[in-house]
């Protein structure tokens, strides 16, 4: 049985903070690096992956790729730009298709 991880990735300053909590942070701004140490990480034992939503905004293929798999649970966040709502909208599509019913702003 593995030992599973969090890793936190995004810019410097959105990131660091979380390493103070046990979790690996990996900083970025180059979205090809960023991208091949998404796949790294989702295939060495991390169960959850934090991206900042704006680097997260370059992933998308990357981050679509592991939507259907149990894990890693890859989860967006604001960084210290702000709160751009792609976070809330992507955990509101996971939820869609888990339920299968948009229980947060309901089916009209």
């Amino acid at each position: 049985m593995s030992n599973y991880k969090i890793a936190v990735m995004g810019d410097t300053d959105s990131i660091y903070g979380f390493a103070a909590l046990g979790m690996d942070t990996y900083p970025f701004t180059d979205p090809v690096a960023a991208g091949k140490k998404l796949r790294e990480l989702a295939e060495n034992d991390y169960a959850v992956i934090y991206i900042t939503e704006a680097l997260a905004d370059s992933l998308t293929a990357e981050i679509d790729h592991y939507r259907e798999r149990l894990l890693p649970a890859i989860i967006l966040i604001p960084g210290v730009s702000g709160n751009t709502g792609k976070g809330i909208m992507a955990v509101k599509k996971s939820v869609e298709q888990a339920v299968g019913s948009d229980i947060i702003f309901g089916n009209n």
